[in-house]
């Protein structure tokens, strides 16, 4: 047995796998293993590598900062990279939104947003949504209502947490409208019997849902679920972790529904693969955050930042919002086809290269057997992609932003050929 693999005995097994893949190196689209063979990864590290994997000008921000400078911690001083950053996200965020915040991962920046609204409102209970994500900490845990996996075992889970239905039409079998009002009932309902509006201090939402399956709410629902929280005086916090830097075909999913969230969490595709995360919000209500009272000892790293200033520089001169729009567009279409050929596919949706194809069986029921088979079907062929959903029945696509026209095309052959196998 190799060193690699004796070692590899000791990783944790918490740690659930995908395949067992030893990577040696990654560019652009693609990943290689140890014998330097491509695949196509079509996960970007869970909707991170939007600008591929080791773009050149994101690896010599890495290198030139680790020059100059590899932690200043916020307490103790302001290093350049970190105004630089603010400079830039200033540019595509709304001016309201004028105050930053910086941790390292999703889940700090959710927990981060969640103590932000308790203490700028005097309130305690949050509002999240069926098939959410948020984080794997105690209290992201808590709001995070996909899988089960995520929650089993750690019970009692952070109090003040209520539940309502996200926006799922091809789940409920209605269409779309329908679906929108109900779920605006239901939120409503919750205000009239389970949290006080006057006791609720944020409404938590994916502007698309990630881990729960990829669904996109009807811009009807977005809308007034906005109107709902501004009627109340109730923060809307957009968890933009996985749809967020062009992911979805602008910079930030919510701009799809013409809303303004309050809070604004972001992560993954900020900095291109370091670890990076941040909450922004308008400064006066940053200014009710008691000093001292949040934290990081890492926050707002200097590599990481500096990383992350060349990736939003690349996404905007290389238009990669413009790329993901247009590859979006051709991969859907593409899908498209394939759910006319394949009567499995049920259902098709996304925005941008944040997309989900459902699979269900012959009597319409979730059909987590074949969506896997087909995702291990589509890497024996060097083509990565993963499942997710409550049933983990549906296959997503998040390609790096800089995928081409024939790399979409090649995907979609191999699909194709991984559905026959496995379908029929």
């Amino acid at each position: 047995m190799s060193n690699k693999s004796q070692a590899r005995k000791h990783l944790s097994p918490v740690w659930s796998r995908s395949a067992d893949f030893f990577v040696s190196h990654g560019e652009g689209v693609y990943l290689y293993d140890l014998e330097d063979n491509a695949y196509l990864d079509f996960t970007s590290g869970i909707g991170v590598t939007n600008t591929g994997h080791c773009h050149p000008r994101v690896v010599e921000a890495i290198q030139k900062q680790a020059e100059a400078l590899l932690h200043g911690q916020a307490n103790i001083v302001i290093h350049q990279p970190l105004l630089e950053l603010v400079a830039e996200l200033r540019k595509i965020v709304p001016p309201e939104l004028d105050g930053f915040f910086f941790s390292n991962s999703g889940a700090e920046a959710v927990e981060g947003a969640i103590k932000l609204a308790r203490m700028a409102t005097g309130r305690p209970n949050i509002v999240v949504f069926q098939g959410s994500f948020h984080g794997r900490t105690v209290g992201t845990m808590s709001l995070t209502t996909s899988k089960t996996i995520y929650r089993a075992g750690y019970q009692p889970l952070m109090p003040g947490v209520f539940i309502a239905p996200y926006p799922y039409a091809y789940r409920y079998g209605w269409d779309v409208e329908q679906t929108s009002q109900w779920c605006l009932e239901e939120i409503r309902l919750l205000f009239q019997t389970q949290t006080a509006p006057q006791e609720t201090a944020a409404i938590l939402i994916e502007p698309v849902l990630g881990e729960g399956g990829y669904v996109v709410p009807p811009r009807s629902f977005m809308q007034a679920l906005w109107e709902i929280a501004d009627e109340h005086d109730i923060l809307l916090i957009a968890d933009e972790i996985q749809s967020g830097f062009g992911r979805t075909g602008s910079w930030f999913a919510y701009q799809h529904f013409d809303i303004i969230p309050d809070i604004l969490t972001i992560a993954k595709g900020l900095a291109s693969g370091m670890p990076l995360s941040g909450v922004i919000a308008p400064l006066s209500l940053m200014e009710k955050w008691t000093p001292g009272s949040h934290g990081g000892t890492y926050g707002g790293n200097a590599v990481s930042v500096a990383a992350a200033v060349a990736t939003l520089q690349v996404i905007n001169e290389e238009g990669l919002l413009a790329n993901a729009e247009t590859r979006g567009s051709q991969l859907m279409t593409g899908l498209g086809h394939l759910q006319e050929k394949y009567p499995a596919i049920g259902d098709v949706r996304g925005l941008g290269l944040m997309v989900g194809v459902e699979i269900r069986d012959a009597q319409g029921i979730p059909d987590k057997e074949s969506a896997k088979a087909v995702a291990k079907a589509c890497f024996n062929e060097r083509l990565m992609l993963l499942t997710c959903g409550p049933w983990d029945n549906t296959i997503r696509w998040i390609p790096p932003l800089i995928v081409t026209k024939e790399q979409i095309g090649e995907a979609l052959e191999i699909f194709d050929s991984a559905l026959e196998k496995v379908l029929n």
